[in-house]
Formats: C-alpha cells, structure tokens, sequence
C-alpha cells in the first residue's frame, strides 16, 4: 500500500485554491460587468417611469385653472359682489379637499387675492398682494403662468399653476410634491428633479432641496433665488460612493429626473459568483483527489460537494422568490404606468374639452338670463322652452365629461361582452376636437356586435391610435383616417389606417418595443401599454405593412 506523502498533498492543494482564487476572480469580473450594465439600464427605464407619473400628476392638475377661470362666481366676486366671494371661498374650499392641491386661489386685477380656499384659516391668503409673482404677471400678459417657488405665507415649495379668467383677474393652483417624496424614498434609491439651471425642486431627500448641482454664474443665481424666492442656493450634494446615476432627458418645462441607485446588490452577487466560482473548483479538485485517494477521504469529500449542493439550491429558491416578487412589483408598475397614459392624454385633450363645453355653457346662461325676464312678462310656457333646452345641453356636456371620467379610472380587471359601437363613439367623444379636422371614415357596425374586453381599456387602445395617427397628420395636406371592420365566426379585427408618411422601416422592426418613437416629444411607450393591454384581453395589436401611411390591426374575440 502506497501513502501519499504529506508534501505532495500540500502541493496539490495549494495548486487547487490558486486555481480556485483565478476562476473566482476572473467569474466576478464577468458577473460584475454584467450586473452593472443590468442595472443601468433598469435604473434608466425607472427613472423614465418616475418622469412619466410625475408629468401626469402635473397634467392632472392643469385643468383646475382652465376650469375655473369663466366660473360665474369668479366674475362676480371679481365684479365686487360679497356673496359671490363667500360662495367663491367655499367653492375652492371645497375643490382642494377633492382634488388634493395645497390651495387654490383668486387673485384680483390689483394683484390682490380675492378669495382662497385657506379662508378660513389664521393665515389665509385673502388680501396678499402677489404683483411680485412671476405666474401672475405671466398669466396676465399670454393668459397662462407656471413657478416652482417658495410659498410666502406657508413657506413650503410648490408648483403655481395660473390661468388669466375670462373678465380678468388670475386663478391660481398651488401643487406640493411631499406625496411623490414619500413614494419615491419607499421605491428606494436617491430621486431628485432638477430645473433647466440645476438647481433641485423636488427631492426623496428633502435636505437637498434648493441645492445647486452644477456651478451658476452670480447673476444667474441671483435671479434664481428671485424666481425660487429663497435666501441661498445650497452647494451641490456630496454623490454617495458605490452608486449608479441616470439622469433623463428634460421635459417640455426643463425639469430632469435623476435617479441614484446603490451597486451594494451588485457586490453582494459578485461575492456569492466568487465564492461559488471558488467552490466549485475546490469541488472539482476534491473530485480528483477523491478519485486518487478513494476509500474514507473520497466519503468525507462527497459529503462537503453535497452540503455546497444544498447551501446553492437554498440560494436558487431564495432568487426565485425574489424574482417573484420582482415580477408582482412590475405588474403594479405596468398598470400605473397604464394610468399614467390615460392621464397624460387627458393632458393632451384638456383644450377639446374646454371648446366642447364652452359653447353649451354660454347657451345655458343666456337661456337662464332670458328664462327670468320671461318670468317677469309671466310667459310660463317660453320659459318651460327654455328649461327643456338647458336640459338638452347639460345632457351633452354630461356626456363628455361622464367619457374623461371613466377613461381616467383605473381598470378593474374585469372582462366581458363589450358593444364595439360604444367603444368608438367613446374614443371618438374623447378626440372630438382633434378628429373635426381629419376626415374621418367609419364602418358598418352589425347592431348588437360584442366583444370580449373592458370598455375603458379597449377605449385606451383605440384612443392611442387615433391619437398617434391625428400626430402623423400633422403636416399631411387632405388628412384621412379609415375604420374598417371584418367580423369572423369567434373573430372580430379592427383597423386603423391613415395618409400620413407612414413608419420608417427601422423603427417598424422594432414599434412594440419600450421606448422606440419617431416622435421628438414621445415617450414611445403608449403602443407597449396597448399591445400589453390586448394580451390581457387575449387579442393581439400588430402593425399591417402598407404601401402608404400606416395601419395598425386590433383583433377581439367575438362575444355575439
């Protein structure tokens, strides 16, 4: 029987762990780039999403001022009547507490608030004088004003939404961020937002606020403080050491989202790769030693190999419980993201809105006025005309706003027989104003067609078509849009053609594909929330090749 001697099996295993320590180095180098690159670019679609919500929750906010800005008690309190300022007050009151804004108020032609929805409060804003406001004198000169800045009274930051009112005078929304602060430090990482100077508006770090990121110029960070109307600028804040940085491109206003993201998960994985690239040489080395030695070594040996077995099967699970998780988390992401597309297009269309409502609003008031002077002359039966009209026009104005309020609410889930008639003439009330100049073909729709889905997400899908399709036309001379049916036994396909220059072959290849747009000013994320939507009613949304402009195919089981 022949020993090994103790020198050679100091050297043998010594040539194992010097092997072990170079597949372990060299596996971490591999798994650490591409980790890195991995979470670069998830950093970045994060970021991109967190600059999506962001602009919506701006967008929803807009409409506020436009909508009171030709209110009757805004042109009575302005006219000086008290009651109409008591019942202004209230109103305002009233609005904030739905709508969530900081405060909202009604500032006067001398610059001074008339009414506020903080009336009632020991520092209400009725009598301030805001003739220093940038968004005021801006709403008076081109009728709309936006500033981030630090309030006066309350001394907290926000952003000023204005809009100049019908008889003059200026109404005035206040937005405050501490509830996207809050969702953004539970999301984890550092996010901040930036102006075009950048300087910091909003922050998960409320620290950072009003810190400037890069050096300015002494005259141009003193009109800063002006505009923010704070003392100082803070100096720029120290970046945490092992972090990843995206910064998106800015908006339409200049404001940039950065996102900071910790490489902690990524050393952890690279030490786990490491130790495992370790033991796994160390394992093959125990394997050929065990085939040398055999006999109790070779036993001892295969008990190590299989408790590393099962130490590695514990991790595995614990990653695909974590992946689980992950794909939870996105799901709910998908679907705000989804909310996010309803509101920026509610955005978009806010103008439509306020022409379709407009003209019905003037009708009614001049029915009401006349409706009391026929009163007076005792013609009962005129002023029952009149009534029976402001009916008919308050029905249409209900209407449209009863289609912006289901297409704004988030989906149920549910899913089932759906009348396609009532789905295109929804999308259609919501694009009304934008459609009036394209001419616009319609097909025969069978009376009773159904369709398996849900009305506000099939109506989402269909308005993103339309809309994309209304943008491609824009610079298109005789603009058209096509609606063509063809119903199958079990199969319903809808098609939406246009004239427009159609979709480069480059971008074609890749259309479904997140954040891929022809567009300057698109997110190219509304046909990924729409093909993603028709997967969950299990139809299909694909791109037809033609030979001019574009056609995109929607294709719905049949319910009748």
């Amino acid at each position: 029987m022949v020993v090994p001697l103790p020198g050679r099996r100091f050297g043998w295993l010594l040539a194992a762990m010097l092997a072990g320590l170079l597949v372990a180095w060299g596996v971490g180098l591999v798994v650490e780039r591409r980790a890195r690159a991995t979470l670069t670019a998830t950093t970045a679609a994060d970021a991109r999403l967190r600059q999506a919500l962001l602009a919506s929750e701006v967008a929803r906010f807009r409409l506020l001022p436009l909508a009171l800005s030709d209110d009757r008690d805004v042109i009575a309190a302005l006219a000086g009547s008290p009651a109409a300022t008591r019942a202004l007050d209230r109103k305002l009151e009233a609005l904030k507490a739905d709508t969530g804004a900081a405060v909202i108020y009604f500032v006067g032609r001398d610059g001074r608030a008339i009414a506020a929805s903080n009336w009632r409060e020991p520092r209400s804003f009725v009598g301030n004088d805001y003739r220093f406001r940038r968004y005021y004198r801006d709403a008076l000169l081109t009728g709309a004003g936006e500033q981030f800045a630090l309030g006066t009274v309350s001394r907290r930051p926000g952003l000023y939404l204005s809009r100049r009112s019908a008889a003059g005078g200026v109404v005035v929304v206040k937005l405050e961020f501490d509830a996207i602060e809050r969702q953004w430090r539970a999301a984890g990482g550092i996010t901040y937002v930036t102006d075009r100077s950048g300087i910091v508006l909003v922050s998960s770090r409320p620290a950072w606020r009003f810190a400037a990121t890069r050096p300015i110029a002494p005259a141009a960070a003193a009109a800063e403080r002006a505009d923010l109307f704070v003392k100082a600028l803070l100096p720029a804040p120290p970046r945490p050491s092992g972090t990843i940085t995206v910064t998106t491109e800015p908006n339409p206003a200049g404001w940039r989202v950065t996102l900071i993201q910790s490489t902690r998960p990524i050393a952890g994985g690279v030490r786990i790769a490491k130790i495992a690239a370790l033991l796994a040489t160390l394992v093959v080395a125990a394997i050929g030693w065990a085939l040398r030695e055999r006999g109790r070594r070779r036993t001892e040996r295969t008990l190590a190999l299989e408790s590393a077995v099962a130490e590695r099967t514990a991790d595995l699970s614990r990653e695909i419980e974590e992946r689980a998780a992950a794909e939870a988390r996105a799901d709910d992401l998908r679907e705000g993201l989804r909310q996010a597309n309803r509101l920026a297009a509610l955005g978009q269309i806010t103008a439509s809105v306020a022409h379709e409502t407009a003209q019905p609003v003037a009708a009614i008031r001049n029915y009401a006025a006349s409706g009391e002077q026929l009163l007076d002359r005792g013609d009962v039966e005129a002023v029952r005309g009149n009534l029976h009209a402001i009916a008919r026009l308050t029905e249409r104005i209900g209407s449209v706003t009863s289609e912006l309020r289901g297409f704004a609410r988030k989906r149920t889930g549910a899913i089932g027989p759906v009348p396609l008639a009532e789905v295109i003439d929804g999308a259609r009330l919501i694009l009304k104003e934008r459609l009036s100049r394209i001419a616009l073909s319609l097909p025969t729709i069978p009376p009773g067609l159904l369709v398996i889905a849900g009305r506000v997400r099939l109506e989402q899908v269909l308005v993103n078509l339309l809309q994309n399709a209304t943008e491609a036309l824009a610079e298109t001379p005789g603009p058209a849009i096509v609606l063509t049916l063809a119903v199958e036994a079990g199969i319903v396909r809808l098609r939406v053609t246009d004239n427009g220059p159609g979709i480069a072959a480059d971008v074609a290849d890749r259309i479904f594909t997140p954040f891929v747009t022809s567009r300057p000013s698109g997110l190219g994320l509304g046909l990924v929330i729409s093909q993603d939507i028709m997967t969950d009613l299990d139809g299909t949304l694909r791109l037809i090749p033609t030979p001019a402009g574009a056609c995109f195919e929607i294709e719905l089981r049949r319910a009748s």
